[in-house]
């Protein structure tokens, strides 16, 4: 005999109910079957919400009452076909009876377990009865009600059964039946004296491992609406897996910690007999499900991921504690006494502290219970009064051969730091079998996609990126990242998401991942309203895993934000120059607000570009070495423009090429006045490791005071024209001297200048064509000829490359 049981989602409508006639009747073709079945999808939910109703004398109940009963009639008029109208009057019966029940509470304003186990145990006596009745009609089958065979004490909610009396019962019935199929109702019982008592809530699991171990069933299959027990839970996290084979240690471990697919307590029985439990599908009734035996598949080292939410963490603490014994007696004793469960204990080995994670709904009963216990003990401060923390949610790592694997530990708790999980308590045992840890409710859903990219990832690892600024930059990066988006994932092992995107006016999220394709029409047809305050709390209140906040403008606005942004563990990519080059307080405060949140800050394309001049002058600097000295052409647009201007032209028209080339900023005044220049060889001597203040760079820029003081683009350009002979004189004179100009930046022993210089044929720089950039880093190592970096300085498509490069930097970090 085989045991089979379909949970509320798998009877919860006439559709799923035909699915699991078809179910049944495939099965029973081989095999006699005791089928279990809960009652209809949420009818429990609803009976108990319109009791509680009753009992406070709101007449909402009936309404409540009505929904439940319109959706049994309408599935019998789907479901039978021969003899609608017996099982009607026979439902009709039922109702009634129920009614009886609501209204006495009503009448009574009271509502007692034993009044509650009877109401909550129409569920399944209807849909037991209308299911075997529609059953019958198809195949070899009857009807048995469980309160005739499972016996129980009189603890009507969560009662306790007489294995002895029931399998008698049980071994008496089934022995005797001649029908193929038994249909009988989950979570109900009867106790000695014949009141209806019931198995707790998800009891009708255990109600078949009890038939099941009754039996010797060769198997017991829970049927419900996905196919296994999963690694994690789905809903939370999208790349969970079924399992395909778990031990029953590990799924009781699993079910403990929150895997909601199977109740805890229906392991034990077919354990104890060894029977085979399946998990399968209704829905998808080919698929494996996982499989649950003695054994376990030993391939991988952790099984599942497994979380319970709405945890509080009570703490007992006091000097008075240390060696003195029954202390932890009296405490669980004190929650014994209350019928408090204890999900999780951690005691420190000083046993100064003793930590207890209880049901958040149980804790203040928990603190008043130990406070009235230790009562003496805390008046004459022996112990502290009892500290509770709320909104927590305990997670743990499932594995039979965790113990064999070194190392479990020290990865689970760095995945989680890196990603800013704070660990409130921790708890394993000495088998090793289940690794667990406290944390902030607000970060479960981040922990728990974490620690299963690094334990069931297949190696990649994904990056969630919030972009703001969508020009030129921003427009170059999303399209390399759409190009090279399978390249990543095969060969770098990489799922680089845009999560969120903005530019000034709008934003637009899709916490699975913005279409790239269609990022344009998203972010105009569906975008809201953005703000940097409201870009910044969405990236927040999304909480999601390697965050990476990527600036691709020039605002200065936007730059204020990082340090918010790190300290939420969001890391910061950013062609933005300004952070690195405002105050060096402020420069100073987001390097170690990047590393106290650990929250990689990256800027590589302040300085060159796509040119890995920030990140070779750090390798220097990590591996010992000084810089003395260093000399640069930093500007690509500056480069561009005296490499192409010459007598034969003037300056505006190449100044205004290079702007429509992309080479400029958006106020091509930034560049030609050497500000751009200055704040690249300030971020170069500050990662040198000096202390400057960008007012401590000596400007010496070649363009007119009017041109400098000039408020737009239009009165800018104006300027240029009308000083044009002044820049002709500017070339002639380096013309004639055979030199090339050049805005050079310099940094000396600690001071640094900018300007434009002749540079003769022999320099370095001479021959520096197009938009490139070139820099000169004279060091100890490197005294006489210096460690040269040179290439494309400028243009839209190079730093987005750039960019491109730092996020893949914190990919590998």
């Amino acid at each position: 005999m085989k045991v089979l049981k379909f949970g509320g989602s798998s009877v919860k409508d006439f559709q799923n109910i035909t699915k699991v006639l078809n179910i049944i009747e495939e099965k029973s073709k081989e095999d006699q079957l005791a089928v279990v079945v809960s009652a209809f999808g949420k009818t429990t939910d609803k009976l108990l919400k319109s009791a509680q109703l009753a009992e406070s004398k709101d007449e909402n109940y009936l309404q409540l009452l009505h929904e439940v009963e319109q959706h049994h009639f309408e599935t019998i008029k789907q479901l039978i076909t021969s003899n609608s109208n017996d099982v009607i009057q026979q439902t009709n019966e039922l109702f009634h009876q129920l009614k009886t029940l609501y209204k006495g509470c009503y009448l009574l304003e009271e509502l007692s377990p034993k009044a509650k186990a009877i109401i909550s145990s129409f569920g399944e006596r209807l849909s037991s009865y209308i299911i075997s009745e529609a059953a019958k009609e198809r195949f070899n089958a009857t009807f048995k009600d469980s309160q005739e065979l499972i016996i129980t004490d009189n603890n009507y909610l969560k009662a306790q059964v007489d294995f002895e009396t029931t399998f008698s019962n049980c071994s008496a019935f089934f022995n005797e039946t001649s029908y193929q199929v038994v249909v009988l109702p989950g979570f109900i019982a009867r106790c000695y004296d014949g009141q209806t008592t019931t198995l707790g809530r998800g009891g009708s699991d255990y109600t078949a491992s009890i038939y099941a171990a009754a039996v010797h069933a060769e198997e017991l299959q829970i049927w419900t609406d996905v196919s296994g027990m999963y690694t994690a839970n789905p809903a939370i996290v999208k790349q969970a897996k079924p399992i395909k084979h778990i031990s029953y240690q590990e799924a009781m471990e699993m079910s403990h910690f929150g895997a909601k697919v199977i109740y805890p307590p229906t392991i034990q029985p077919v354990r104890e007999m060894r029977i085979p439990l399946v998990i399968k599908n209704t829905n998808a009734p080919k698929d494996e499900g996982t499989f649950i035996t003695l054994n376990t598949d030993t391939s991988s080292s952790v099984k599942g991921i497994s979380y319970i939410e709405n945890i509080a963490l009570l703490t007992i603490e006091g000097s008075g504690m240390v060696g003195l014994s029954g202390v932890s007696k009296r405490l669980f004793e004190a929650l014994s006494d209350d019928n408090i469960n204890v999900i999780l204990i951690t005691q420190a080995s000083s046993e100064h502290t003793i930590c207890v994670g209880v049901l958040e709904e149980d804790a203040e009963k928990a603190v008043e219970s130990i406070s009235k216990k230790f009562e003496v003990e805390i008046l004459q401060k022996k112990i502290d009064p009892v500290f509770i923390e709320k909104e927590l949610s305990i997670l743990a790592l499932v594995g039979d051969n965790m113990k064999n694997h070194q190392g479990l530990s020290g990865k689970m708790f760095s995945a989680l730091g890196k990603n800013n999980v704070n660990i409130r308590a921790i708890a394993q045992g000495a088998s090793e079998k289940n690794i667990s840890a406290v944390i902030k409710r607000s970060n479960a859903k981040k922990a728990l996609n974490t620690l299963h990219e690094q334990f069931f990832g297949d190696n990649v690892k994904q990056l969630n990126l919030f972009v703001t600024g969508v020009g030129n930059v921003g427009n170059r990066f999303l399209a390399q990242l759409l190009q090279q988006q399978d390249y990543l994932q095969s060969q770098l092992k990489l799922n680089i998401r845009v999560v969120g995107i903005s530019n000034s006016k709008k934003m637009y999220f899709d916490e699975q991942g913005i279409d790239l394709q269609n990022w344009k029409d998203l972010l105009v047809n569906e975008g809201e309203i953005t703000g940097l305050d409201l870009f910044l709390e969405k990236s927040k209140d999304l909480n999601l895993r390697n965050s990476v906040f990527v600036d691709n403008t020039a605002n200065e606005a936007v730059s204020k934000m990082y340090q918010h942004y790190l300290e939420s563990n969001i890391a910061v990519v950013t062609c933005n120059k300004i952070a690195c080059a405002s105050e060096f307080d402020n420069y100073k405060t987001l390097k170690k607000v990047s590393k106290k949140y650990n929250a990689p800050f990256l800027f590589e394309t302040n300085v060159g570009a796509g040119l890995p001049i920030i990140d070779t002058l750090k390798n220097l600097i990590a591996s010992g070495d000084r810089v003395h000295k260093i000399q640069a052409v930093l500007s690509g647009s500056l480069n561009f423009v005296f490499n192409n201007f010459n007598s034969s032209n003037t300056f505006h028209d190449i100044v205004a090429q290079a702007q429509k080339e992309g080479y400029t900023e958006p106020d091509p005044k930034i560049d030609l006045s050497g500000v751009d220049v200055a704040r690249k060889i300030l971020i170069l001597a500050r990662e040198s490791g000096f202390e400057l203040e960008l007012s401590d760079i000596k400007n010496q820029s070649f363009l007119p005071e009017e041109s400098l003081n000039t408020t737009n683009n239009e009165d800018f350009y104006k300027s240029l024209v009308k000083y044009e002979s002044q820049f002709q004189d500017i070339y002639s004179k380096a013309n004639s001297e055979n030199c090339k100009l050049k805005y050079v930046a310099e940094f000396v022993d600690g001071k640094a200048k900018v300007g434009l210089q002749h540079i003769p044929q022999e320099h370095p720089f001479y021959n520096l064509e197009g938009s490139d950039n070139i820099v000169l880093f004279f060091t100890d190592r490197y005294p006489v000829q210096p460690l040269q970096i040179k290439g494309a300085g400028a243009g839209a498509d190079v730093t987005a490359s750039g960019i491109f490069a730092d996020v893949i930097r914190i990919a590998n970090n």
